[in-house]
Order: C-alpha cells, then sequence, then structure tokens
C-alpha cells in the first residue's frame, strides 16, 4: 500500500504546501482523502490517475476539504472518464456538493454516487474496504479507516508432500482455501495475514474514538494543526496539537504516526513539531507536499522509497 500526500497544509495553503488531499493506493486502486482547492492539479503532476480513483472520502464540509471537489470531478469527466465514481461524506455533504456542482455550472459524462455516511459505516472502493468513525471538529466530521484484504497464510510445503499434495495447481488450491485429496488448508496453511490499515482523522479534536478506531492500525494519518504551546487554540477550533496526536497514537497502538494539517504559522520550526511528537512516540513523520510512503507486507513505513533507492545506487556507484 502506498500513500501520497498531495496537500498537507492547513486552511490556509502556502508557496510550499496546498490544503488537504492525500491519495491512497493498494494496486491499481485509488481511494482519495480529501480535496482541499486544485487539488487536480498535484494529482497531474504525480503517476496516478484520475481514472484509477475508486472513492473520495470527505471529514467535513471546511473549503480546505471540499472546494476542489468540483473541479476535480469536471476534470475527469473533460478527460474522458467513464467508470461509475462513490464519494462519501457526512451528513449535510449531499447539499453541499449539489450547491458546488450546480455554481460551476458541473456535470459528468458518469455516473456519480453521491452518499453520506456516519460512524460505524463501512463500504468497499475497489480492493479496499474503508470504515467510519467519529470525529470532533465543531460541525459534522467523520475520519476514515481504509483497509486492503487479508492475505492467505503460509504454505507449509514439506507438511503438505508429507500429505501426498504434489507440486504444482494442487498446492495452490490448498493455499486459496480448498480441500485436496482430503488434507484441509487449516491442516498445511497458516492463519491469514491482516491487510495493511491506514487510519485518517480528518480535522478532530482529541477524542476516544479516533483512538479506539485507529487501534493496531499499521499507519495513523492525523492532522496536528498546532504545537502543544497554541493548545488553547486548538481546544478552541476544534483541532489537536502535535503532541496530542502523537499521545492518541501511543494509546491506539499504531504502528507509524504521519503528521499533516500543520498551520503555516510554523513553516519555520516544523523540525520543532516534529520533535513535540516524537517525544511522545518515536515513530512519526511529518508529511510535506508530494511525500510517497511505502508500506511493506511486514508493516515497515518506507518515506520516498524511490530517492532512497536513487541515493543507494549513488553511494554504490560512488564506491
Amino acid at each position: 500500500m502506498e500513500i501520497l500526500f498531495l496537500g498537507t497544509g492547513a486552511a490556509v495553503p502556502s508557496r510550499n504546501r496546498s490544503t488537504s488531499c492525500i491519495a491512497v493506493r493498494s494496486g491499481s486502486d485509488i481511494v482519495l482523502m480529501a480535496c482541499g482547492e486544485g487539488s487536480q492539479r498535484p494529482i497531474m503532476l504525480y503517476p496516478y490517475s484520475f481514472m484509477k480513483i475508486r472513492a473520495i472520502l470527505i471529514t467535513h464540509m471546511h473549503g480546505d476539504h471540499i472546494l476542489g471537489l468540483p473541479g476535480l470531478i469536471q476534470t475527469m469527466s473533460l478527460e474522458g472518464r467513464k467508470s461509475p465514481l462513490c464519494v462519501y461524506g457526512p451528513p449535510g455533504f449531499r447539499e453541499s456538493l449539489d450547491m458546488l456542482m450546480r455554481a460551476t455550472g458541473g456535470s459528468t459524462v458518469f455516473d456519480l454516487c453521491v452518499r453520506e455516511v456516519v460512524p460505524g459505516d463501512s463500504f468497499s472502493a475497489g480492493n479496499m474496504k474503508v470504515g467510519v468513525f467519529q470525529a470532533n471538529h465543531g460541525v459534522p466530521a467523520v475520519g476514515y479507516s481504509v483497509s486492503e484484504p487479508d492475505r492467505p497464510g503460509k504454505l507449509d510445503r514439506d507438511k503438505a508432500v508429507s500429505l501426498g499434495i504434489r507440486d504444482g495447481p494442487d498446492m495452490a488450491r490448498l493455499k486459496n482455501g480448498e480441500t485436496v485429496n482430503g488434507v484441509r488448508p487449516e491442516q498445511v496453511v497458516g492463519p491469514p495475514v491482516r491487510g495493511t490499515r491506514v487510519v485518517y482523522t480528518g480535522d478532530t479534536a482529541s477524542v476516544p474514538s479516533v483512538a479506539e478506531a485507529s487501534r493496531g492500525a499499521d499507519v495513523l494519518i492525523h492532522e496536528a494543526t498546532y504545537s502543544d504551546e497554541d493548545r488553547e487554540l486548538a481546544s478552541e477550533h476544534f483541532h489537536s496539537t502535535a503532541r496530542e496526536a502523537a499521545e492518541t497514537a501511543l494509546r491506539s497502538g499504531a504502528g507509524t504516526l504521519i503528521l499533516t494539517h500543520i498551520s503555516n504559522r510554523y513553516d519555520s520550526s516544523r523540525d520543532a513539531v516534529l520533535k513535540e511528537a516524537a517525544l511522545v512516540f518515536p515513530d512519526v513523520f511529518l508529511a510535506d507536499d508530494f511525500d510517497l510512503f511505502e508500506i511493506t507486507k511486514n508493516g515497515t513505513v518506507l518515506k520516498n522509497p524511490q530517492e532512497r533507492e536513487t541515493a543507494s545506487a549513488d553511494r554504490t556507484e560512488s564506491e
């Protein structure tokens, strides 16, 4: 699974950061989380296809999370998208999107499905499953959990052979859950491997529902609009500080924390924001626009893996 940050700023974009937009890719399927102003352009700057976006997940109706939707949807139409698209948001989302589409003269050449969701809902998006949980932002707001399907357990080939199974199609049938020549899958195949899971909070104050939904997640993407020195502002505006995000990650047992939605007031002190979180939860990154994170099968999170590979190759050549 990959996570591409297309916009990591808070309500006000800056020269270096667009407003919120995050793409999660599993195989060829993409789920887009948040769609701030002008989101279609950063997508164009990265080799992710509009046509592979299976769903768009909106956490709440503030402009920096939704105003990019009409443009993106219309761009998909102009580019000739044919496959249906579902967009999801909390109660009130349908009316908000209808108004935006009417105001911009929006129309589509593909089927557009608009659905309102509440905490506890779940649905599929391509090969991914999406769960909905409660956030707290002073307006109707939800967060999303996106997971890949579980993978089959490891096949014990030697044991299968000892039970009379030959290499080839019969081994594959066993791994896929079939009984072959009286040998049951559970006799030779280990327990399923849990699919990778990513949780995105959207904008939210620190609340127990976020920690509960993030329990055991491979990656928690948590807003950190403020640093702890401005925690009163965070509370007033229903946002979180970097420390609070780290405390949530610690309580939930998440594997890795990625901070986003950082106020541009901290543009010159982003290292301090990251350090604030790291003192509580060491496995933390602070996302910048166009950062790509790869989650490996063993749960390791690699930041900008292509750059790491290039740097490694350069070092090898220099040696």
